[in-house]
């Protein structure tokens, strides 16, 4: 199932006019930030949905696959907006919180004001904004989708960023998420900067570390 705009246009029958699709990418990582994103899709999307045809839940696609949709999304949307919690704030805050944060800075950051959100599974508290939680949603709804495609994108680039800086982990390989070759590189020379530290395995390097 690819996503379309039967939820959308499900709300814009019901009057909203302006609607946001947000999503995030890096949850689960080890390492890296938590970055959201929240899209505004131009109306011309709404009349020509074919346009984002190339757009699907991130996880589904390649990398390649990823950048083009990318593209495509920063031509069609009216407004996007990205959060990102770096990951001595995820330890601070704790993942949904952090998470939570991230959509909220994406929301905030967008170029223009909303009347429904449509967020991936989760909801934000204090936003008086009415919101539509979907599980799945990134599989369901091209605004999500859209958000789950800038989100990736743009944390993916960031630990390409972060491989420059510290490339014994290989950031850009596996982009902080939990890998054998990522659990040997904790192992053998400790958490950056980068890694979040109330993490597993993190957290049991730095247990056994304090212990030796």
């Amino acid at each position: 199932m690819s996503p379309d705009l039967s939820i959308e246009q499900t709300l814009l029958a019901r009057g909203y006019r302006v609607l946001a699709g947000i999503d995030e990418a890096g949850r689960g990582c080890w390492a890296g930030p938590v970055v959201a994103a929240a899209v505004v899709l131009a109306p011309i999307v709404y009349e020509r949905p074919g346009l984002l045809d190339a757009v699907d839940d991130s996880k589904q696609l390649t990398a390649v696959a990823r950048e083009r949709a990318y593209t495509l999304v920063q031509r069609y949307a009216r407004g996007i907006g990205v959060g990102t919690v770096p990951a001595f704030l995820v330890d601070a805050y704790g993942i949904l919180p952090a998470t939570r944060l991230a959509m909220t800075l994406a929301l905030l950051s967008l170029p223009c004001s909303v009347d429904a959100l449509l967020i991936d599974a989760e909801r934000l508290p204090g936003i008086r904004v009415p919101q539509e939680s979907l599980v799945r949603g990134d599989a369901r709804s091209l605004s999500i989708a859209a958000a789950s495609i800038i989100a990736k994108v743009t944390r993916d680039r960031l630990m390409q960023t972060a491989d420059r800086c510290y490339p014994q982990y290989g950031f850009a390989l596996h982009k902080g998420y939990g890998t054998p070759v990522h659990r040997r590189a904790l192992r053998q020379y400790g958490p950056s900067p980068f890694h979040r530290r109330t993490f597993q395995p993190v957290l049991e390097l730095l247990d056994l570390t304090d212990s030796s």
